[in-house]
């Protein structure tokens, strides 16, 4: 089977979406990521991946004349990490997007090429 690459971005994981969780909560949930990334590196789906913190800048402007000093966005706007995918079609990137653990928290994944 060939496969393709997509890019799966992870938004809206700041640190106040995991503010309300206990210490054991929180535990958890980093080994539902992990369990997660593994399953999917295991089975060869993952090129790579990367967890991004909240500081950066933004350049725009035509000429890159404008430059602001982050975290420069909304909560739910902050990309928090990445998966660059080796799947087969974004029907298989979708569906992995959808076992990400931090949906029930309100995080959102965007897939695409």
């Amino acid at each position: 089977m060939t496969s393709a690459s997509f890019l799966l971005l992870i938004r809206n994981s700041g640190a106040e979406v995991h503010a309300h969780l206990t210490p054991e909560q929180r535990a958890q949930l980093a080994r539902q990521w992990n369990d997660w990334f593994e399953s999917l590196a295991a089975r060869g789906k993952v090129a790579h991946a990367n967890p991004l913190g909240t500081a950066g800048r933004v350049v725009s402007g035509l000429r890159g004349e404008r430059v602001t000093d982050g975290p420069y966005a909304e909560g739910k706007e902050i990309v928090g990490g990445y998966f660059m995918l080796a799947v087969a079609d974004l029907d298989e990137a979708t569906a992995i997007a959808r076992q990400c653990p931090g949906l029930p928290l309100g995080m959102t994944v965007e897939c695409g090429r």
